[in-house]
């Protein structure tokens, strides 16, 4: 026997499709953000102290360098990867001195963040604390000391430095072992084609391309490899805090970091 449907029922039908039609259209406008315009990233370790701290999240603009294969959705511990093309598409090569994310090179899978150092062609070098670039030494210059955690995890002042690259782009570094630290001192590293080279601003804490692969650091970062650029820091808590516990947030979000540059 057929059932009449009631208006009220056609009505909590169509008010279902279109509470459904409008939950897809937001996923797809979201996935198309985030994989063309800007992704959010946290950031975990403290190697890019003090541009970056542990707890602070980034928009990270996708089209800055354009586009590759890791621009795209994946499914993390599946090794599943949407497979368009190779190389990148409407690429532009890092400008020095940029603040980068890039899929670690030896499992195209854990996201790194890391300040462009070396391009393509560049002789890159450590010797006793000082960065050389194409044989010329980096400038910098003193600044106060600041404080931050140390390798035995209590605060400390650290030496700190405004370093200004080749092209004008000056940044801030630490030293929290001065200029005698592991990696202070390095071989000549040569920057292979479509290759760069990647440093963190805390120079004395930072598993960076001065470290190979086998010893478990980047290496050369592939053109390949790039995800974007790091813009500016839209939310940012304390280390060890949760940053979904909003009622801790007066006390626990760094209100001052909000808004600022990520680079």
């Amino acid at each position: 026997m057929s059932r009449n449907v009631s208006v009220a029922e056609r009505r909590d039908e169509g008010g279902l499709l279109e509470t459904i039609k409008v939950i897809v259209q937001a996923l797809v406008i979201a996935l198309v953000i985030r994989t063309l315009l800007f992704q959010p990233f946290n950031i975990p370790s403290g190697s890019m102290i003090p541009t970056l701290l542990i707890g602070d999240y980034v928009f990270v603009s996708k089209y800055a360098y354009g586009y590759s294969n890791y621009s795209l959705p994946s499914v993390p511990y599946l090794d599943w990867r949407l497979d368009l093309f190779s190389g990148r598409v409407l690429g532009s090569q890092p400008k020095r001195g940029d603040v980068a994310v890039f899929k670690l090179p030896r499992d195209n899978e854990t996201d790194y963040i890391k300040r462009v150092i070396g391009l393509p062609g560049d002789r890159i070098q450590m010797i006793e604390g000082r960065l050389y670039i194409n044989g010329e030494i980096v400038p910098r210059e003193v600044k106060p000391k600041e404080k931050h955690e140390g390798r035995d995890g209590r605060e400390v002042e650290v030496p700190t430095y405004t370093e200004t690259l080749p092209g004008g782009v000056a940044h801030t570094i630490i030293e929290i072992e001065g200029d005698h630290g592991y990696k202070d001192n390095t071989e000549l590293f040569v920057v292979p084609p479509n290759n760069y080279f990647m440093m963190g601003d805390n120079r004395d804490n930072s598993t960076d391309s001065r470290f190979a692969p086998e010893e478990g650091g980047v290496g050369y970062v592939p053109s390949e490899n790039l995800v974007g650029r790091a813009e500016i820091i839209f939310f940012s808590v304390q280390k060890d805090e949760y940053a979904l516990a909003f009622w801790r947030w007066p006390w626990t979000v760094r209100w001052d970091r909000l808004f600022k540059p990520a680079h």
